[in-house]
């Protein structure tokens, strides 16, 4: 019971002692017997006590034990938790103020719950809005090429083959961009299994750096390993962790200036590998970092998918190292370059 309870209950009861002493004093008076002054001072004290313990048993066990109650069956239906009494500065050990508390905790909870759902439901909108828009591109592509050579087209040698190309290109992209949405679901449900083994990430790196190395050379590009060592070995997802390589270095080229220069750096410790992945070239403004790894999310729209990105490679990538356990960040500067730095597990 709190203060105020205690001093509500000691007014009460000695208003109620006094009361009933002055009601014996009055009857005394009326029908004229004599009762001392010290036995109206014991009755007043003797009510006193009795009705204080009456009614604080009354208060505790009736009232305390119907709201205790109440609050065992919302925890039962799993509605409330139990309170952390540290957020709360007032006595809770009064049932009302428990009540009370654990009414306020409710609602701070169902409040925190209501914005969660709120920015699902933003980023649902958002994501079935960049689904639609990134396959409505290559649709309406294959759609017009498809009508132009059925208006004639195909009879026409200068356009025929070119426009079935243009038509193959367009169906790729989509089957790339249903691919990286299986596997992104795959990833964040757990439904992707790792085929986990032991590998040398040194040689992975030098092998993605060959498959890359003509699209590297178009704008004169040039890709650096730097390593202590020739043989690291990392326990990995071989196949994953090539997707990572392939995406981070294909984007850093695509965004990468002309004659600029890219480099992987590998260290190792005891449990793990950390590869620094840096260039020099446009980089990102610092306000679009957060969201970098977000599915869809470009920097640059028109200019990415003039790329023929999907949008979806770095979100891929943060998927494939979260699954592996480890972490990844990302450093840039607008015109100065970007740098990522990730982690892969050795045992």
């Amino acid at each position: 019971m709190n203060r105020q309870n205690t001093s509500l209950f000691l007014i009460f009861c000695a208003l109620f002692s006094f009361l009933l002493s002055v009601s014996i004093w009055v009857l005394s008076i009326f029908f004229s017997f004599s009762v001392p002054i010290y036995a109206l001072v014991v009755v007043f004290f003797f009510c006193f006590s009795i009705s204080f313990l009456f009614f604080n048993y009354f208060y505790q066990k009736i009232i305390f034990g119907r709201i205790e109650t109440t609050l065992a069956k919302l925890r039962k239906l799993n509605i409330i938790t139990e309170i952390d009494v540290s957020k709360f500065t007032d006595d809770i050990s009064d049932p009302i103020e428990r009540f009370n508390a654990e009414i306020i905790q409710l609602s701070n909870d169902r409040q925190k719950e209501l914005e969660h759902l709120q920015k699902l439901e933003n980023y649902r909108k958002e994501f079935l809005g960049n689904v639609s828009h990134e396959l409505k591109t290559p649709i309406f592509n294959i759609q017009g090429y498809v009508a132009t050579l059925i208006d004639g087209g195909i009879y026409d040698s200068k356009i025929n083959i070119e426009y079935l190309k243009r038509a193959d290109k367009s169906v790729d992209r989509m089957i790339n961009i249903i691919d990286d949405l299986e596997t992104i679901s795959q990833l964040e449900t757990g439904t992707l299994s790792l085929d986990l083994e032991r590998f040398n990430i040194v040689e992975m790196v030098n092998d993605v750096c060959k498959q890359i190395e003509i699209q590297a050379q178009k704008k004169n590009i040039t890709l650096k390993v730097i390593t202590q060592k020739d043989i690291v070995k990392i326990f990995a997802d071989r196949f994953r962790i090539r997707q990572i390589f392939s995406n981070l270095l294909s984007n850093s080229i695509k965004y990468g200036k002309e004659n600029g220069e890219t480099s992987i750096t590998i260290n190792t410790d005891k449990e793990k590998a950390t590869i620094t992945i840096s260039d020099n070239g446009i980089g990102i403004e610092e306000k679009h970092l957060p969201r970098i790894f977000e599915r869809f999310y470009r920097v640059d729209k028109g200019r990415s998918r003039e790329q023929g990105g999907t949008g979806l490679g770095l979100s891929i990538v943060k998927h494939i190292i979260e699954a592996h356990h480890q972490t990844i960040s990302v450093s840039s500067k607008e015109n100065q370059g970007t740098t990522f730095v990730f982690t892969l597990p050795k045992n």
